[in-house]
């Protein structure tokens, strides 16, 4: 499992970022920066992304897996508490983490993502959960044609053009910064990208919500059509002891868009804990 430490410790409680999936990094571009002359930051890859290889057999790969995934990377670095920050699928990463481990949970930071099973509300239709079965199975039976196809396309102009047309906010959004999401998604293995969305797709911590008594912020974009707007909404009624900033125009690269909005509310967040 790789992962990555940066920043100054200077006693304050160390932050681990968790990613969304296909994602090796990107959204924390300017929250990393920010952050690092005065924390101490983690941040590590999925199985089958970025560095970390993937699994050699049996994927264990299931939201819980990863959430054990996450402890074993703060065992590695001997730190018995932290602040999880997660974005998209990370969000339910970081919630099942609280649920299997919430002795190491300081506090979370939930960025543009679910509670769970987010495949039923992406553009408010159940269609991409109708359509993994079939796209698995499509994989399935020509993963080097399906492999190649997915190599070509996905860090194309072509794809950078859709997703400013139909996912992001190209007037907020610099190309260059979402660039890189799409050069690593083209790296994947689409077999395993496409199981892991299946995963994400049937997990919910919607009832572990309540019983969550960490300080949480929770960060959504108004624009999100991945993960709606009403889904965080949702999680801060739920949460007691959260907190809800809605970033205007923002959509599921919210970070990115408005990194300026989204620093300064997780260093504030940071500096009241």
């Amino acid at each position: 499992m790789y992962y990555r430490v940066l920043g100054d410790d200077q006693g304050g409680l160390p932050v681990v970022f968790t990613d969304g999936i296909g994602c090796d990094g990107f959204a924390w571009k300017y929250l990393e920066r920010s952050l690092a002359p005065s924390r101490k930051l983690i941040h590590w890859h999925y199985p089958g992304h970025g560095r970390t290889p993937a699994p050699r057999s049996g994927r264990r790969i299931s939201i819980a897996d990863l959430a054990d995934c996450l402890a074993n990377v703060l065992d590695a670095n001997d730190v018995p508490k932290a602040v999880l920050v997660g974005h998209s699928m990370g969000v339910q990463v970081c919630l099942e983490a609280f649920r299997r481990h919430a002795a190491r949970v300081a506090a979370l930071v939930l960025a543009c993502g679910s509670y769970g099973n987010p495949l039923r509300t992406f553009k408010g239709r159940t269609t991409l959960d109708t359509a993994i079965p079939y796209l698995r199975f499509i994989t399935a039976c020509a993963p080097r044609l399906v492999g190649a196809f997915w190599r070509k396309v996905v860090p194309t102009k072509l794809a950078l053009a859709l997703a400013a047309r139909f996912e992001v906010n190209p007037d907020l959004l610099r190309l260059d910064d979402f660039r890189p999401y799409l050069e690593h998604l083209s790296n994947m293995d689409p077999s395993l990208f496409l199981e892991m969305l299946e995963h994400a797709g049937r997990h919910s911590a919607r009832e572990l919500l309540p019983t969550i008594d960490v300080p949480t912020l929770i960060i959504a974009g108004d624009r999100d059509g991945f993960t709606p707007v009403h889904l965080s909404e949702e999680m801060h009624r739920s949460i007691a002891s959260s907190e809800l900033l809605i970033i205007e125009g923002g959509t599921h690269t919210a970070p990115l868009e408005r990194p300026a909005r989204v620093d300064e509310a997780v260093t504030r967040f940071l500096a009241r804990l």
